[in-house]
């Protein structure tokens, strides 16, 4: 707030005496009666005292706040390679300056300043494409030992490779799948996959931060106790902001799959030809198959929707809704399937008592 005001203050002083000295040009022209100057040179102050009141933070505040949040979301070494790229440039192109200031006159002003700028450009925007082409001279200007890389960052060509995403981290069957030995390859967790996970548990509501903790837990045991092998990778996706757009642009460019059970990222990935694993739809392949006639054993919970109905649950968590099985709430019988539904949230199956069927 005092920063604001301090600079509305001098947006006063400055864009008034702006006004003052164009109203003092202003009242040269002949035409204009001398009797007014004075009135013309104030009128000139206080409108441009007011507009720099109004204006200063727009011209100020706001785009440089703009800019730090640009520069908080670039990658360190794009920083780096962005800031050599131009000094690089406008090195070569003081060098190309000096023999086009020697061409005659107008190229000679001209020429070497347009030259510089083109080079300077060409440097910014060559080293924050490819921030890699400097990597090894940051290396060496700032390590006094060779850089080790994140874990994971160097992608092993010809190894299938299994990005995750937040989602899919924080549900955490993503342990007991790699237990079991289905995944092959490796997987990988982009970084901004772990900061978007750091940022959901240091969330200021408690369900979300829980969430997060447990997310950053689970990958902590994955680490730790996973027999496929679990890295961290730097590797960013210059222009895109989106953790999902990043996740999915990465994918495209190792030809790796995503693991998630995020429907709309499923959706979106393959409708961009990237492979999606989804959980959820592992975990409904998986479940029981029930034919109708087969009999087993449930646990009725609970009542159903509907009168008289029972509700049970298999081992996978399929439900099972028993006609006329309220009355053998809390009590585990014999049932046979009399049909199965498939929903878009899963299987249902609908049985009856074997004493009701028989």
């Amino acid at each position: 707030m005092q920063i604001t005001l301090i600079l509305r203050l001098i947006g006063i002083i400055v864009f008034g005496s702006a006004g003052v000295a164009l109203a003092a040009q202003i009242v040269q022209i002949p035409a204009i009666p001398e009797n007014i100057h004075i009135y013309i040179t104030v009128f000139g102050g206080v409108l441009g005292g007011i507009l720099g009141l109004i204006y200063t933070p727009r011209l100020t505040i706001k785009p440089f706040n703009r800019f730090r949040h640009a520069v908080q979301n670039l990658p360190a070494d794009v920083i780096f390679s962005a800031t050599v790229g131009l000094f690089v440039g406008l090195a070569l192109g003081a060098i190309s300056a000096y023999p086009l200031s020697l061409l005659p006159r107008p190229l000679g002003q001209f020429l070497p300043f347009i030259v510089a700028a083109a080079f300077g450009y060409v440097g910014l925007t060559l080293t924050t494409i490819r921030p890699d082409l400097l990597q090894g001279l940051r290396t060496r200007l700032f390590s006094k030992e060779p850089r080790v890389p994140v874990e994971g960052s160097e992608i092993e060509p010809n190894k299938p490779v299994v990005l995750l995403d937040t989602s899919v981290i924080i549900d955490g069957r993503i342990t007991d799948i790699c237990r079991t030995g289905f995944i092959q390859g490796e997987l990988v967790v982009p970084l901004f996959v772990l900061n978007e996970l750091q940022h959901v548990a240091d969330s200021s509501d408690t369900l979300r931060r829980n969430r997060g903790r447990r997310g950053l837990e689970i990958l902590r045991q994955l680490q730790d106790d996973s027999p496929v092998p679990v890295r961290l990778t730097d590797a960013e996706v210059p222009g895109v902001r989106e953790v999902d757009d990043k996740l999915i642009a990465l994918a495209k460019e190792l030809g790796a799959a995503i693991l998630t059970n995020d429907y709309n990222l499923n959706r979106v990935a393959e409708l961009q030809a990237v492979k999606v694993l989804n959980v959820n739809e592992l975990a409904n392949a998986v479940k029981t198959v029930l034919l109708p006639g087969e009999s087993f054993m449930l646990h009725v919970l609970q009542e159903g929707k509907e009168q008289n109905q029972g509700v049970g649950y298999l081992d996978d968590g399929t439900m099972v809704v028993v006609e006329e099985g309220s009355r053998y709430i809390g009590n585990t019988i014999a049932v046979t399937v009399s049909k199965v539904l498939q929903t878009a949230a899963g299987r249902m199956i609908f049985a009856r008592p074997e004493v009701e069927a028989a």
